[in-house]
């Protein structure tokens, strides 16, 4: 069972239903810590600020279920636009803490080195570059993966063999992290047509793998 983990913010219901357009019918939305506990796999979504998010998550009776399923037990984990960026350990946009699972930190996007043209938030689509070999990139090369991206923020990791994708605004930002069963993407695959599909089929994939 895949659960997409319910904390108030996020694009949930778009989730599950591009989740069924590529065959993957028993993904839930839940804020429960059994649907926490018995997932083979989580979604951590997310829009909005980065303290709110985490206030909301740690607040959740599912929060230490969801450190020990996947800090401990591993499962896979993807968050998604600002659900990746809580993976980091904080963020420019606030005070709170991060959950820290990747060496990394979220920062907004450096005004001095964008075009006057270019505005913030990144908005629209965008071109990815893959940068390592990972199941979630599966069958992306050959799509020329685009993606739809909504943000003003992005994150910078602490080590180079963490950084999945990259992308261009102005200059080339990190667009995707993963480190053992935790990945991130800051686009949202649910609005991104074929690319957004290929990469959740992976990511469906993997829990057999991991299984």
């Amino acid at each position: 069972m895949l659960t997409i983990i319910d904390y108030g913010v996020g694009n949930l219901n778009s989730i599950k239903n591009m989740l069924k357009k590529i065959g993957h019918f028993d993904a839930i939305i839940s804020d429960k810590v059994e649907d926490i506990h018995s997932a083979d796999q989580l979604i951590l979504p997310g829009v909005g600020a980065f303290d709110y998010g985490m206030q909301q998550l740690r607040s959740a009776p599912y929060f230490d279920a969801l450190n020990e399923r996947v800090l401990k037990e591993k499962i896979p984990v993807l968050g998604i636009c600002l659900g990746a960026q809580l993976l980091t350990e904080h963020s420019e946009e606030g005070d709170a803490k991060g959950l820290g699972w990747i060496p990394s930190k979220t920062i907004k996007f450096d005004r001095v080195r964008l075009d006057p043209n270019l505005k913030i938030p990144n908005m629209g689509w965008c071109d990815v570059s893959i940068k390592k070999d990972h199941p979630l990139t599966k069958n992306l090369n050959t799509l020329d993966p685009r993606f739809y991206f909504v943000h003003s923020y992005h994150i910078i990791c602490d080590r180079a063999e963490d950084i999945l994708f990259t992308a261009n605004h102005g200059y080339d930002f990190v667009a995707g992290i993963a480190k053992d069963n935790i990945m991130g993407v800051q686009f949202h695959p649910e609005k991104s047509h074929k690319f957004g599909m290929q990469l959740l089929k992976n990511f469906v994939a993997m829990a057999k793998v991991h299984a």
